[in-house]
């Protein structure tokens, strides 16, 4: 009995000596990807103003950031971000850190973190893809994914499922948004009053505007399971793409591009404040 409770003891120890670490790298990669949100914001803004900048969305802006001086370094710092912000979200599938529970709505989470990894994956891909100038296109993820799912059997219903859950995972961001019960979970005792206001009011719009956004592409890939068409299948580029075409595109593609920038700076709060769900931080 006194040589299993030391190694459990023991195993105890070791969990909470790496609580430290899973927290650091969920910050570090929720910073990363606040940072290409920002960067796909003022590059969308840019476009929809008529000074430049591209609605290519996160592949585009990697593009750009590529040909940039010291563009390729900072390239390969949001590839190793996004790669820790990755490995979070497979922990969130795992481990469960915010005791979601076993229940239904711990089932969604965890399903939602998991189709937001592939997804991720995919961009990081795209990334590490031009970082290394192996190619200037990542090419369309989402799109070649889908066209092997619609090859496959039952390869309808799992993109309507993914198409579902895309939907209700910017319904729940959207209805965050909107209530602003994020605040909850950030350590509001170490913000002073000036970040306070710019963490709650660009969660607020930024959540809004990406929940929006993620209920467009969760359409569009419903709308792929329907035609059996996987040039349907648009990521944020696709759907930044749209919006310049639509009557009062530029405006809309205007508001966007502002939400956008926003939620990426909710992220970079996020990375410094929000409580992870691993002991005291």
């Amino acid at each position: 009995m006194e040589i299993t409770n030391s190694s459990k003891t023991s195993t105890e120890q070791a969990k909470e000596e790496l609580k430290p670490w899973i927290r650091r790298l969920a910050r570090i990669g929720y910073m990363a990807k606040g940072l290409v949100f920002v960067m796909v914001g003022i590059l969308t803004f840019m476009a929809a103003i008529g000074v430049g900048g591209n609605t290519s969305g996160t592949q585009g802006m990697f593009r750009s950031l590529a040909g940039m001086p010291f563009g390729e370094i900072l390239l390969w710092l949001i590839v190793i971000g996004l790669l820790l912000y990755e490995m979070w979200l497979l922990i969130k599938v795992i481990e469960d850190p915010q005791n979601k529970g076993k229940g239904l709505k711990g089932l969604f989470s965890r399903g939602a973190s998991l189709v937001i990894a592939i997804i991720y994956g995919g961009l990081i891909y795209s990334a590490f893809k031009i970082a290394i100038n192996a190619g200037s296109s990542g090419g369309n993820t989402e799109k070649t994914i889908t066209a092997k799912l619609l090859s496959q059997p039952l390869g309808q219903w799992i993109i309507v499922a993914i198409g579902v859950i895309i939907i209700g995972y910017g319904l729940l961001e959207l209805y965050k948004g909107v209530t602003t019960k994020f605040i909850k979970r950030f350590h509001t005792e170490d913000m002073s009053s000036h970040e306070y206001k710019i963490a709650k009011n660009a969660g607020r719009l930024g959540l809004a505007s990406r929940g929006i956004v993620f209920f467009m592409i969760g359409f569009l890939f419903i709308k792929t399971a329907w035609t059996s068409n996987s040039d349907q299948v648009k990521g944020l580029d696709g759907v930044l793409s749209e919006l310049s075409q639509e009557p009062y595109g530029q405006l809309m593609l205007a508001i966007t591009a502002m939400g956008l920038f926003l939620y990426g700076v909710y992220q970079i709060a996020r990375g410094r404040y929000q409580h992870m769900g691993l002991g005291k931080y």
